[in-house]
């Protein structure tokens, strides 16, 4: 388990300030019962306790800055805490999981629809690693690939926000999963139509859409990434076989509750 974990989503190929791999537990106690989840949050925790789970894979990683302690008075804390008192150990795969071929990336850009999927940014000439992914699908207005878009994520209470002319033709599509305006330069020298991700800041994205054009889906990052997880848990069972239960988490951690639509007032 281990091994397979870290021959698909090497550790070494994580950016230099994220924190992946085994985070608590026995990595050589044998997993029988896993869950995937986007955030490892308290209630993802007591999830896993209650599915029985002897291991937690989680894509965000529960301590990304160094701590000095994780008392139970705090959230991590808390999370830790449950994990251990019932035996489950914590692995994360995030920016490794990310450029992963079969990743977190590939997994949107096919839940997407896209098709002749290849790396935004390959690892190494011919990979099929590398920074987000760049496909094609049926051409479209980017109205109705707003759409296609909506449909196609799970349903979160934060909005799906657009640039472009809603008219515009959409035939070449980038995506990256989680946060992706670092990338934003690579989409520029593309021949993306559009560019789906999340997170994006106001000053990169009016500096984006004012060198060529191109449009921009913003769309909620756990809602995103959580398409990931159907991809690994058939990874696994196709691995594992029957030694192994695979259940993939459905709950939100989208920290968003709500939204309102801001309407112009009639003088």
């Amino acid at each position: 388990m281990v091994g397979w974990l870290e021959e698909q989503f090497p550790p070494e190929s994580a950016e230099s300030w994220d924190a992946v791999g085994w985070v608590s537990g026995d990595p050589s106690r044998p997993a029988r019962r896993i869950l995937l989840a986007v955030d490892p949050t308290a209630e993802v925790a007591e999830e896993a306790v209650d599915f029985g789970a002897d291991l937690l894979v989680v894509h965000h990683p529960l301590f990304l800055k160094p701590v000095h302690g994780f008392a139970q008075t705090t959230p991590k804390g808390r999370t830790v805490d449950t994990l251990q008192r019932a035996g489950c150990a914590l692995y994360t795969a995030h920016t490794n999981a990310d450029r992963a071929s079969g990743g977190v990336s590939d997994a949107l850009a096919h839940a997407l629809g896209l098709s002749q999927v290849r790396p935004l940014v390959p690892a190494a000439p011919g990979s099929g690693a590398g920074m987000g992914r760049i496909g094609v699908v049926a051409e479209c207005s980017l109205e109705e690939w707003v759409g296609r878009v909506a449909r196609a994520l799970p349903v979160t209470a934060g909005a799906i926000r657009y640039a472009g002319d809603p008219a515009a033709v959409v035939r070449t599509v980038a995506v990256t999963g989680g946060a992706g305006d670092f990338l934003l330069d690579a989409v520029v020298d593309s021949e993306a139509d559009v560019y789906v991700t999340s997170d994006l800041r106001h000053h990169p994205a009016l500096e984006f859409r004012e060198k060529r054009g191109q449009a921009l889906l913003d769309v909620p990052h756990w809602a995103a990434e959580w398409t990931w997880l159907p991809v690994l848990a058939a990874q696994l069972r196709s691995r594992l076989a029957d030694t192994v239960v695979v259940q993939v988490s459905e709950r939100v951690t989208d920290p968003w509750t709500g939204h309102a639509i801001q309407m112009e007032e009639d003088h």
